[in-house]
């Protein structure tokens, strides 16, 4: 095997990430979930901080960085001989183990591939090296022999085996294993006879041996508690080792002698006398510069009144012949016929229609619409124009496909409670209305797509790679209709296809192909009409292409070319632009005046209510803010025994037409006039800001990011693979669709979020991620949750029991970077419901969702709940950091993660989280206003109410500078100087 050579030379790393004249210098006093190991002889620790790697005298000291930060090195090892460090690292965008010497120099890869090798040790004979891979489609324990480059695995169970550790005489081995339903400690043994030593609830992690052989040191996580456990392997006995209120981390402790033990936790190294039962703490600064590069934001222009060509182009799909296409845009449906670029509106209401599917015959075609309350499918006859209902099930009926000989549609059943992502593929019979289910349930799959003589369906179904981490690969799934086995497959052996959705594979028409996505790319894959491969893919365009469909004859594409529909010939690889001419206007108001009487103005800027003023709203902006006075010839909204205060923000939901339209009003009810969307289809959203936007639908502001830009392995449908090869595509798309912002997700690797954030900023658009370091050295605008997803296993933004150390502290404080702390989704939600049922009766969540949804939402709560002590543990933990992050001037944006909670009634716990540990409730309510305006860019606007800004306001009942909670207290919502009363938007629309 070929070794490879670091790309990025450590005199590339001095300049780029060293210090400068405008470097910001951090000193790292305490880590995060860090890992140590301890060099034979002894005196030397490496220390893997926030991704990088550093050395340091035993005693403690000033570190020294081995490895630059784009690596993301974790859990070192060192060489029997003292010279070289095993690691993992994540530079190449998988987990793989490295070697480096310990002065920094002859960086190694030593393993490659699509798998992940993590957790190395080096055997004492410095012979081989043990480490945890995925390699057989689950974690076994491999071994490495470093002469002859073989690896050899070394357990071979179905479930999960990690985390292995040498005994000192290399004969045994001890491991983490899930194969008996909960992690457990297991020995190996020199004959190869595995033996459970100890079972945990929740997490078992990192066994290290004593220097004897006698003792085996190991992490857990039960009760809400972390600790390590000390098994005596002669008697088997367990005994604890720290102290209870001590939060160990889950990496290998090491032994200095046999009565002397180093180990990571509470943010430090720690030395413990075994014996005394003493700890000593070992000191260390490592310093790191940040470079917080200044750039100019997108401007945004919300008072034009100018057409806009409509961006949000969902589903086009082409008629079997050719000569139309149907497609959603403004929430409507639309039919373009050929020659005329001006498409005709087939749907006109406020409900969402969307998903459109052709008969076999072109007179029909197939949609949802949420209409009835619930996703339905609907039938148009384009020869009488009528519509006609066809499913009505108590589940959301989603992504329809007519069968070839036109007699059924399969579609998806889908869990209309936003509790999963739960997708059961089944055919509905058009002359009986008979629902059949005909798969397992699935995990957000595309559009099925039928094999001409009827017998198959072929979609993209997700597939990880293992169940110990979630992440894996987008395949090719082929279902029988008659019962045999599904086949599954990749046109490209470890590499993912495109995003989920309509993105194919799409089989045509004669059976002999499908057409598909992959990494931004249209492709077509030879096929047979039984679902076997025939042949290699051929890629037919060069440019970012989505959505394929095909004519009747399988000669032509038609595709989503970026922002335009795009028709490619088989036969020669022409492309052909379809014209399109379908424009929206933003909504404004008349050049009126309007005036609210407000017994209490909160500005969103000073802890103070000014009392009795009016303020004076003209067209769409805050023209005034005056004492009280009569107003004989005015507009005048009485709100003198009111609160008014600033329209609110959720910094962080995820959204999808398919929600209903139900949303953007139940956003307003709550008084939510803006959300940012940090991931989602950027089609969808597009269509939404401009639904929103134009007034086809009440709603919010739309601030809007498209797919979660991710790494080789991807979980999410809207996650797309970011390779060198599509990067360059996928930022155009960004720039075309006028995102607001980038959202790089865990699996993406360092130096590629850095291209991204470049180019970001270059348009003017932030960049947001899960990520803190070395995020925050390049410039990353925003983190996400305190801890959330990570590519690590673990967070390096706080510990299994929710603490934050100085690292994280002063990172984000010296940087300045935002952080939506989420933290009712990490308990709050559930903490306060269970401290308050009431809050269970309000009113905005019991009109605008189902009954069937609040019993499900409350019956999973309920689950949580169960464990409700955990969550007094932990969850006051969170609360802490963020007061003290803003204790020191940082300002934290509220945001929720819905709809994993539900939308609005969320986005107000997640306020009254922070009140509940200890913001006041005038910074609680900055967090959803005036901060995130700030975050965004769009605080000269929004976020406050002062003459000049825009008329997004809101008036409550109560006194929220006192009680948070009576934020939600809403009676009348201006947006945009648009008024809603919540009477209004609680009232579902009536189909004209």
């Amino acid at each position: 095997m070929r070794y490879l050579l670091l790309i990025i030379c450590s005199t590339v790393w001095l300049v780029g990430f060293g210090q400068s004249n405008d470097s910001i210098r951090v000193t790292l006093r305490e880590g995060t979930n860090m890992a140590i190991a301890l060099s034979p002889d002894k005196k030397t620790f490496v220390l893997d901080l926030q991704g990088t790697l550093w050395t340091l005298p035993v005693a403690g000291g000033v570190a020294k960085a081995v490895t630059d930060n784009l690596g993301d090195c974790r859990q070192p090892s060192w060489s029997p001989d003292g010279n070289t460090i095993v690691f993992q690292s994540y530079r190449d965008g998988g987990w793989h183990l490295w070697t480096i010497t310990k002065d920094g120099k002859d960086l190694k890869q030593i393993t490659f591939g699509i798998y992940d090798d993590r957790e190395p040790q080096w055997s004492a004979d410095g012979k081989r090296i043990l480490f945890s891979s995925d390699r057989n489609n689950n974690y076994d324990i491999w071994e490495m022999e470093l002469s002859s480059e073989t690896l050899t695995a070394i357990t071979h169970d179905l479930k999960n085996d990690y985390a292995p550790a040498y005994s000192p005489d290399g004969k045994s081995i001890a491991f983490v294993s899930d194969r008996n339903s909960k992690p457990a400690l297991f020995m190996r043994s020199a004959e190869g006879v595995e033996t459970e030593q100890f079972v945990g609830t929740t997490a078992v992690a990192a066994p290290s041996w004593s220097l004897d052989g006698k003792q085996v040191l190991f992490y857990t996580f039960n009760g809400g508690q972390t600790k390590l456990l000390q098994l005596d392997t002669e008697s088997k006995k367990i005994s604890e080792f720290t102290d209870q209120a001590e939060d160990p981390f889950p990496f290998r402790a090491a032994w200095l002698s046999s009565t002397e033990v180093i180990y990571t936790a509470d943010g430090l190294i720690k030395k413990r006398d075994v014996a005394k039962k003493k700890n000593t703490i070992i000191s260390f600064e490592a310093t790191v510069f940040l470079h917080r590069p200044s750039y100019t934001r997108k401007q945004y222009d919300f008072d034009a009144t100018a057409p806009r060509s409509v961006k949000g182009l969902l589903g086009p799909v082409v008629s079997p012949d050719g000569s139309k296409i149907v497609f959603s845009a403004l929430g409507n449906l639309w039919l373009l016929l050929s020659g005329n670029p001006v498409p005709t509106a087939l749907t006109q209401n406020a409900f969402v229609n969307m998903q459109p599917a052709w008969s076999p015959d072109g007179q029909q075609i197939v949609y949802t619409t949420d209409r009835s309350g619930t996703f339905d499918l609907w039938i148009r006859d384009l020869r009488t124009n009528l519509d006609r209902p066809l499913t009505h099930a108590p589940q959301n009926e989603e992504m329809p496909s007519w069968s070839p000989d036109g007699k059924s549609i399969a579609f998806y059943l889908n869990d209309n409670n936003s509790l999963s992502a739960s997708s059961t593929l089944s055919i509905v019979d058009l002359s009986s209305g008979d629902i059949k289910k005909i798969h397992t349930p699935l995990t957000a799959p595309s559009q099925p797509s039928w094999s001409p003589d009827g017998r198959h369906i072929i979609l993209t179904a997700f597939v990880p790679f293992s169940t110990r981490f979630r992440e894996g690969l987008n395949k090719f799934l082929v279902i029988s209709l008659s019962g045999e086995p599904d086949k599954i497959f990749s046109p490209a052996e470890g590499r993912t296809v495109a995003a989920r959705g309509k993105n194919g594979p799409v089989w045509s028409p004669d059976g002999r192909k499908v057409a598909y996505v992959q990494e931004g790319i249209l492709w077509i894959l030879p096929f047979t009409p039984a679902g076997e491969l025939a042949g290699s893919p051929q890629r037919l365009t060069n440019e970012l292409s989505e959505n394929p469909s095909w004519t009747s004859d399988s000669k032509t594409i038609l595709f989503l070319a970026t922002d335009k529909f795009k028709k490619v010939a088989l036969a020669d690889g022409q492309l052909e632009t379809i014209p399109l001419t379908l424009s929206w206007k933003q909504a404004q108001p008349s050049a009126g005046q309007k005036i609210i009487h407000a017994g209490r103005l909160f500005d969103g800027k000073n802890n103070a209510y000014r009392s009795n003023v009016d303020i004076v709203v003209v067209g769409n902006r805050i023209k005034e803010i005056t004492p009280h006075r009569e107003h004989l010839s005015a507009e005048v909204i009485d709100a003198s025994g009111k609160t008014v205060i600033p329209g609110l923000f959720d910094m962080h939901a995820h959204q999808s037409e398919s929600e209903g339209e139900k949303t953007g009003r139940g956003w307003l009810a709550y008084g939510i006039t803006s959300v940012r969307e940090p991931g989602a289809d950027p089609y969808d959203a597009s269509l939404r800001k401009e639904v929103w936007g134009s007034g086809v639908r009440p709603g919010p502001r739309e601030f809007f990011t498209g797919a979660l830009q991710d790494g080789n392995r991807v979980y999410y449908g809207l996650a797309n693979s970011i390779s060198t090869g599509n990067a360059d595509l996928e930022l155009g798309r960004a720039r075309a669709l006028e995102f607001d912002l980038l959202k790089t997700y865990v699996r993406m690797p360092d130096y590629m979020q850095k291209r991204f954030t470049d180019f970001a900023h270059q348009n003017g658009m932030p960049v947001s991620s899960h990520e803190i370091y070395p995020a925050t050295s390049y410039g990353v605008d925003a983190i996400e949750h305190v801890g959330a997803t990570s590519r690590r296993g673990y967070s390096p933004v706080r510990s299994v029991t929710c603490h934050s150390y100085q690292d994280v502290i002063e990172l984000i404080t010296k940087s300045r970077i935002k952080m939506t702390p989420t933290a009712a989704l990490i308990g709050g939600f559930n903490l306060l419901t269970y401290l308050d049922t009431t809050i269970w009766n309000n009113r905005q969540y019991v009109s605008i969702y189902s009954e069937s949804y609040r019993k499900a939402y409350r019956a999973r709560v309920k689950g949580f709940q169960a464990d409700i002590n955990n969550t007094k543990m932990i969850l006051p933990e969170i609360q802490k950091t963020i007061v003290k992050l803003v204790a020191a001037g940082n300002h934290i944006t509220a945001g929720t993660d819905a709809p994993i909670m539900p939308y609005g009634i969320s986005l107000h716990l997640e306020i009254q989280t922070y009140a509940h540990g200890g913001l006041s409730p005038f910074q609680a309510l900055q967090s959803a206003t005036l901060w995130a305006a700030e975050s965004l860019g769009v605080d000269k606007d929004l976020g406050s109410i002062e003459a000049g800004k825009l008329a997004d306001l809101v008036i409550v009942d109560g006194d929220p500078l006192k009680n948070v909670r009576d934020a939600w207290n809403v009676e009348t919502v201006m947006k945009n100087g648009f008024i809603y009363t919540l009477d209004q938007l609680l009232m579902k629309p009536v189909l004209k």
